[in-house]
């Protein structure tokens, strides 16, 4: 039941609408568009409606099943469990990635929202799974998520979407070499502190090369906070494509021979999903912060290079290691890193094994 987005919204990706319904077909999936669209899910109020169509459009098509699970995934439905009654056909699972807490704590309804329907939810029997170790001890402290209603459910990636990647072009001025940088254009994301690390590298001298930055979002003018990262980039003369605009081939360049580095600058993450795309691919060294659930998959020295977060020295320190690292030691890292995603974040091992231990049903082979 995903949230409808029309095909007139900037953030619809025909491209990826064609691979998700072609998936959906091959699934044998029926589908239910859930009315509201993005803005919904911005608000409060947004949310609490869509929680209701949900729990509504899930009793009326469940009505006859022997047994069945809602899953609740991200924040938007979180107030489901405020929803559910107790005769209710089917068990639910609450999937947060993130937390108001996390993502906007100045905006207290609506945590207070988070608190009240995680609450109601424990309290009829539901489960929440956590994507990281980090997201589990905050849940458990913050939202006060008892121990034995928590599942650790690792983020991961689902590692055949990363096997034929369609190749991006390259900008002109990446082409002898790049650094990469890309994610949501908020301030938990810590561009801003990667731009001063620049800064501080070129001060001392060191060549940076060509920066990649792409703090995207699916809105058709600029935002705020992407026109200031603009304009260090501009006042601080640091060489560099900018890209406003999401699209999934960024990814592609991953695997560039190029790519003499990938930043990830985060400020607080809940998990951190870039460094498992980097590992995917192949792509070495990462850098990245020691926010929350990177810790999880950037060891320094081990599968990358670390910095503290909000600490753009530190962060001019770790980027110049990853600038002089050899290439015996750069293959080791890919390696380390390989390892790590195929061991603890293939994401279909780790759905496989939610669904063997919690809804055994769901595993059984339909008849033909």
């Amino acid at each position: 039941m995903p949230v409808h987005i029309s095909r007139s919204d900037p953030s619809y990706d025909p491209a990826w609408v064609a691979e998700t319904e072609d998936m959906l077909r091959r699934a044998d999936a029926e589908v239910v568009p859930v009315p509201g669209g993005r803005a919904a899910t911005a608000a409060r109020a947004g949310c609490e409606a869509l929680c209701e169509r949900v729990t509504e459009a899930t009793r009326e098509r469940l009505a006859d099943a022997p047994t069945a699970q809602l899953i609740g995934l991200d924040v938007p439905f979180l107030g489901l469990g405020s929803h559910r009654r107790v005769d209710d056909p089917f068990s639910l699972l609450l999937l947060p990635r993130s937390t108001s807490e996390l993502a906007s704590p100045e905006d207290r309804r609506r945590i207070r929202w988070e608190h009240k329907g995680l609450t109601a939810a424990v309290r009829g029997g539901a489960r929440v799974a956590a994507i990281s170790h980090h997201m589990r001890g905050h849940l458990e402290q913050v939202y006060g998520i008892p121990r034995h209603a928590m599942v650790d459910l690792p983020n991961g990636l689902l590692l055949s979407d990363h096997e034929d990647v369609a190749r991006a072009s390259l900008p002109p001025q990446a082409e002898a070499g790049f650094l990469l940088a890309m994610g949501r254009a908020v301030e938990s994301k810590g561009f801003e502190d990667l731009l001063e690390a620049l800064r501080i590298l070129s001060a001392r001298g060191e060549r940076v090369p060509h920066l990649l930055l792409a703090p995207t979002t699916h809105t058709e003018t600029l935002s705020g906070y992407q026109r200031q990262l603009q304009a260090m980039v501009r006042d601080y003369a640091i060489d560099a494509t900018f890209l406003p605009r999401f699209s999934p081939l960024y990814r592609s360049w991953l695997r560039s021979p190029a790519l003499r580095g990938l930043v990830v600058p985060s400020r607080s993450e809940p998990f951190g999903r870039i460094p498992l795309e980097a590992f995917a691919s192949g792509a070495a060294p990462v850098v990245a912060t020691r926010a929350g659930g990177l810790t999880e998959t950037v060891v320094d020295g081990v599968t990358g290079f670390t910095a503290e977060a909000r600490d753009p020295m530190d962060l001019a320190h770790a980027i110049g290691r990853a600038l002089h690292i050899g290439p015996r030691e750069r293959d080791q890292m890919r390696a380390r890193g390989r390892a790590l995603l195929m061991a603890r974040h293939d994401y279909e091992a780790t759905i496989r094994s939610y669904l063997r231990q919690y809804v055994p049903w769901a595993m059984a082979l339909r008849a033909p």
